[in-house]
């Protein structure tokens, strides 16, 4: 019989492939035996470990162990991979696997359970009940579990702590191999160290309660601080915990705070004792009021009392990571709410900026001299600096923005450059720079399962971080170099944004020269996380083929340009956008001359192209605007006069054709349009403004087609025009608050000229209103301008146009309370000025009735909104995510200030305008709403109104509700600012907004 095939595997090539001591490997290669030298799949995944020689190590002493190993793996392939991926970066957890190996078929290996599966198995595994988190009377009889009842009171570790400590580091050991294997991002790792820290205090807690007599008369809660508090727990770290405790009704306080500290002690000892199997962790008390000094569990009462007379400004930035972990956790939660109210108005304090600085430079000084440049968490440019400048940013504003109340770091920068406080690439780089370095924190701790944050300076350590990383071409220089950069980053960020907060970004990315080839692409492709690297593939070889310039200049820029699309929400679209807009204008000698040579103009477009499908539409048809993206000089809205003119000049070029000329000035228009949303996208303007614009863009498209409607009509009847015409702007057109997706809502009136027939003028003034609302609805390639009149007189029952004496008689006899609602907006936006101004004097006693409107009115307006909420709602829509007619959306606002403004502009002249928000500022500012709600609202309508309008700019087409499906949802909140993890907060932040908002709509609007 032959021999088995057997593998070459000699000191040099196990040396080439990357062992250390290809002698040894060779040697413990052969006594594994014949059939794991000669399986090519083991030897790669040794291979790919991030130290083969620890990997094979652990694997020799676990096959000696239990030589049903190797058989297992074959079985197995993906547990060896993951397995053996452990091993070659944890030495601790490889002993613990050969020490345990029962334990590789009790782990699902991929799935992490749900944080109460996690709980109940935690708590079984030390003989708890799951259900009450008490200690059950009898330990479980196979001796895997072991129940507290029957504990050691002497101090001496009892079965319990050891079955704990195998539970834990089981669970431990799963989460590692999901973690090297690259199957769960550094948030949920981290989140799930703390998950499990969690149910492990509560495991604790339970032996706790075994040992302490008269544990069930007190409540007692366990408050999660640090990492553990904001769910981004190391693998190795002390729990930083606080005591709360509350007598059950009937027992004396005093005993019950007595009864709590001796289960505050037994928990924190049941973790930390010292076992044969080890201990977990240090749980950490010394965060409580007077620290070391101050009693280890305190009343709720006794701690505000503190924390309002006593605290220092370091003890409210701690509480930013407050969380109830452990025992009573509903009783936990009513003690973070009740110091949430002191953290956020901790920043009031004198001199509590200068406080947390002083902090972070005494931390500094504490660093000993001999580790101040290797230590990655609290040396120069490391963990503590973007900890700190993260903090004090939210500590600052968070008192007035409530959406940076974040616990975790990553969500908090996120929140701070969403909000404008931190510059997008600063956020950005702060965000890449964190996630580096507590990746290298992880595999530092998880080597020997120890509590270190120093970068050692032994090769072989340096060469295992390096791999653990990915980094193997030269995994020291790499991981070196690497390292140091996002030191010098983090430490320029630290005192740009830590010592001078409100200081805007002004980074740019640097232009890489790296050209692009094939093999290069695909690899980026991959690692960006394109959707669809193929197509992606075709495009990019559209783009760089050939030896012509256009080819040359293109595989210059792709290569940074491919990873500002994979920054966008939609890399694939963005790639997609720039070949189609590539293709119209490579062959023009200033497009690609523009990219190379100015990043931003490139960086700008990218993200332009990977997030909005309106701006990619509107730029294939006006490729040549791509110009304007030089400056934020050239995204500034331009002034209405500055465009009136501009229309103007185009209808007189074109006097002879109405369509031709209509058709300049919707080409004129679309430009604006995309100036506008690309400022939008940019951040360089806000909503308000955007309405503003969008509105003025519409009074000018107006007036030129108008204008255009007159002159031929007037060349069709071969007569002088007989009447003066003004359009009236009415809903958001008439509020300055139009969207991209609106149509114009509109009011025509016309005074007939001295000597001419009414009825002749009304049919002119007729067909000029059809043909205006033609031209500007004509099929084209430009955005149609939708006119509608639906809000005239009688709807659409009553003519189109109407003269301002049929507009009085009407008003005076016939005017509804609705109809008085809508002309709060009513604004002239066209035609004949004195008209229009006519027309809002005469329309001014009934939408500012002197005195108010009656009760009756009041009562009527509140039943036709309470209708409205409960019919027009689209069918299947959820009315907590439509954000026109949804519980405090736009319209429950709306209806807010104008009730407000029917009741008492009369008598109040600030309330009249045609705007919302100005409305509600107004009414706030008399005295007639409460700051606090008129904050509120407002909050409520921008996001709503940001939100209607990111929809129309990412999808290309209107929609009122935040869609259901991820992806696109996904695609609103990128756009909207929120990080990619960051869609369920976004979410939940509207949700958040709309419920405030609609609060105050009740107590308002409906005066419940």
């Amino acid at each position: 019989m032959n021999a088995a095939p057997r593998i070459q595997t000699t000191a040099g090539r196990l040396a080439a492939l990357g062992f250390a001591d290809g002698a040894r490997a060779e040697r413990l290669l052969d006594e594994l035996g014949p059939e794991a030298v000669g399986d090519l799949a083991l030897l790669d995944d040794l291979v790919g470990a991030a130290d083969p020689d620890l990997a094979l190590t652990t694997l020799s002493r676990l096959v000696e162990r239990d030589p049903s190993v190797l058989g297992t793996f074959r079985a197995d392939p993906d547990l060896r991979r993951r397995l053996l991926g452990v091993f070659g970066l944890s030495a601790a957890l490889g002993e613990h696997v050969v020490r345990h190996p029962e334990c590789l078929p009790s782990i699902q290996w991929t799935r992490w359970p749900a944080l109460g599966d996690l709980r109940e198995e935690m708590l079984l595994a030390v003989g708890a009940d799951p259900d009450t988190a008490e200690p059950v009377a009898e330990p479980a009889a196979d001796g895997v579990t072991a129940g507290p009842g029957t504990p050691s009171t002497s101090g001496t570790p009892g079965p319990a702590m050891e079955a704990l400590r195998v539970a834990y580091r089981n669970r431990l050991l799963h989460l590692a191999t999901r973690d090297v294997t690259g199957e769960c991002t550094l948030a949920e790792v981290a989140a799930a160290l703390a998950d499990l820290a969690s149910v492990a205090l509560e495991a604790a807690l339970a032996i706790a309660r075994a040992e302490v007599a008269d544990a069930g008369d007190v409540r007692l809660a366990v408050i999660g601080m640090g990492k553990c508090g904001a769910r981004e727990l190391n693998y190795i770290s002390d729990v930083d915990v606080v005591f709360v405790a509350e007598p059950k009704e009937g027992v004396d306080e005093t005993k019950a705070l007595q009864t709590a500290t001796r289960l505050a002690q037994g928990m924190m000892r049941a973790c930390s004792a010292s076992t044969p199997e080890g201990a977990l962790w240090e749980v950490d008390a010394n965060l409580r009021p007077e620290g070391k000094m101050g009693p280890l569990v305190r009343s709720m009462e006794s701690h505000l009392a503190y924390y309002r007379r006593w605290a220092k400004t370091w003890e409210f930035q701690a509480l930013l990571k407050a969380r109830p972990v452990a025992g009573d956790l509903e009783f936990g939660q009513q003690y973070v709410a009740a110091v949430n109210e002191l953290v956020w108005q901790a920043a009031a304090r004198p001199k509590f900026v200068e406080d947390v600085q002083s902090m972070r430079r005494r931390v500094e000084a504490h660093v000993p001299a001999g580790e101040a440049d290797r230590q990655i968490k609290l040396g120069p440019g490391g963990l503590r600096d973007i900890e700190f400048a993260v903090q004090l940013l939210q500590l600052v504003h968070g008192r007035s923005d409530p959406l940076l109340r974040r616990r975790a770091t990553l969500s908090a920068l996120a929140a701070l450059s969403r909000g404008g406080y931190v510059g997008r690439d600063d956020a950005k780089a702060l965000a890449e720079a964190y996630t580096f370095l507590r990746q290298v924190e992880h595999m530092l701790q998880l080597h020997r399962l120890r509590r270190t944050h120093v970068v050692p300076a032994d090769t072989a350590d340096l060469r295992r971080l390096g791999r653990g990383l990915g980094m193997t071409t030269d995994p020291v220089g790499e991981f070196t170099t690497t390292w140091k950069r996002h030191a010098l980053e983090v430490r320029r960020l630290h005192e740009k944004l830590f010592y001078r907060p409100l200081l805007q970004a002004v980074a740019r990315l640097p232009e890489t020269e790296a050209r692009l080839s094939t093999a290069a692409a695909t690899a980026r492709l991959e690692a960006l996380g394109y959707a669809d690297p193929e197509g992606a593939l075709r495009h990019i070889a559209a783009l760089t083929s050939g030896v012509s310039r256009r080819a040359a200049i293109q595989r210059t820029l792709l290569p940074v340009m491919l990873g500002w699309f994979a920054d966008a929400p939609d890399p694939d679209a963005g790639l997609l956008g720039f070949r189609q807009v590539s293709d119209k204008l490579g062959t023009t000698p200033w497009y690609l001359r523009l990219l190379r040579d100015e990043t931003a103009v490139a960086e700008r477009l990218a993200h332009l192209l990977g997030t909005s499908k309106y701006v990619t539409g509107l730029l294939l048809h006006a490729p040549e605007a791509v110009a304007m993206l030089g400056s934020p000089a050239e995204l500034a809205v331009r002034p209405a006069a500055t465009l009136a003119a501009e229309a103007a000049a185009a209808v007189g070029r074109h006097a002879e054709d109405a369509e031709t000329a209509v058709a300049a000035v919707r080409a004129l228009r679309r430009r604006e349009l995309l100036r506008t949303a690309c400022a939008d996208l940019s951040g360089l303007i806000d909503i308000e403004e955007v309405g503003q614009a969008l509105s003025s863009l519409n009074d000018v498209t107006i007036q030129a087609a108008l204008d255009t409607a007159i002159n031929k009509v007037t060349l069709e009847r071969r007569a002088p025009f007989p009447t003066r015409m003004a359009v009236i702007a009415m809903g958001r057109l008439g509020g300055l608050e139009s969207s991209y997706a609106s149509d114009a809502d509109v009011m025509f009136v016309h005074a007939p000229l001295p000597g001419a027939a009414e009825r002749d003028a009304t049919g002119a003034a007729h067909a000029v209103a059809e043909e205006t609302r033609r031209l500007l609805a004509l099929p084209a390639p430009d955005p149609p301008l939708q006119i509608d009149a639906g809000l005239r007189p009688e709807g659409r029952q009553g003519p189109l146009v109407r003269t301002i004496a049929s507009y009085r008689a009407y008003y005076d006899r016939w005017a509804s309370h609705w109809e008085a609602q809508a002309l709060l907006r009513a604004r002239f936006c066209a035609g004949d000025a004195e008209l229009g101004r006519e027309f809002v004097a005469l329309v001014e006693p009934l939408r500012y009735p002197a005195g108010g409107i009656s009760a009756d009115a009041v009562r009527e307006i509140r039943k036709l909104k309470a209708r409205m909420e409960a019919e027009r709602l689209p069918r299947g829509a959820d009315p907590a995510l439509h954000t026109k007619l949804g519980r405090g959306g736009l319209s429950d606002v709306e209806w807010v200030a104008q009730l407000i403004q029917l009741r008492h502009a009369g008598a109040v002249p600030a309330l009249r305008t045609t705007r919302t928000l100005d409305a509600l500022r107004a009414a706030a500012g008399e005295g007639l709403l409460d700051p606090a709600d008129e904050e509120v609202l407002a909050q409520a309508w921008l996001f709503a109104s940001r939100i209607r309008d990111a929809l129309m700019l990412v999808r290309g087409r209107a929609a009122d509700s935040i869609p259901t499906t991820v992806k696109e949802r996904v695609l609103l909140a990128r756009a909207l600012g929120y990080p990619p993890e960051g869609t369920e907060d976004f979410v939940e932040d509207y949700r958040r907004a709309t419920r405030r908002a609609r609060a105050v709509v009740e107590r308002v609007f409906y005066e419940d």
